[in-house]
């Protein structure tokens, strides 16, 4: 049987622990560009489960947090219009690493160095536990949906091209 890896602590594990948010941790051999389905490959979980932390700015440059399944991408046209801005597009991976203190690849929704708004795609709500990144590559969370809520206060949005 295999020992169950220890991982220190992150932002993203520290601030879950703060706001009493049960969770469990999860490792698995981060891949270069594997994304999500990777890491649900890795722990044999449905990658819809698996949510991607994607950090964007708006046409001011001002920075927003969007959560998606990982077997979708993002419509940023409709984001735009659902937030109520002239354009949103993905953040250069050194810009989202200085709003959030996470590397790409790593990026959690919990813990970020800059507080943003953070919008969720609608249906992530429905399932029954999500997979989301715990703070560095190769490492997940499982919580609750709600739980994420009630720490995030989300904006729910219908943005998913499947």
């Amino acid at each position: 049987m295999k020992k169950k890896e220890h991982v220190s602590e992150t932002p993203a594990t520290q601030f879950l622990r703060k706001h009493a948010v049960p969770f469990d941790g999860h490792v698995y051999e981060y891949v270069e560009h594997g994304g999500t389905s990777e890491s649900a490959r890795a722990l044999a979980v449905d990658e819809h489960s698996v949510i991607k932390t994607l950090v964007m700015e708006d046409e001011s440059a001002q920075p927003l947090i969007v959560l998606m399944h990982g077997d979708a991408k993002v419509s940023t046209k409709e984001l735009a219009r659902q937030a109520k801005r002239k354009k949103i597009e993905p953040c250069k991976p050194e810009v989202a690493n200085r709003h959030t203190g996470f590397l790409v690849g790593g990026t959690s929704p919990f813990g970020t160095r800059k507080k943003m708004p953070v919008f969720v795609e609608k249906s992530i709500l429905d399932l029954p536990t999500i997979y989301i990144n715990g703070g560095r590559r190769g490492y997940l969370v499982s919580i609750s949906p709600q739980d994420m809520v009630r720490v995030l206060d989300p904006i729910a949005v219908e943005v998913a091209l499947m």
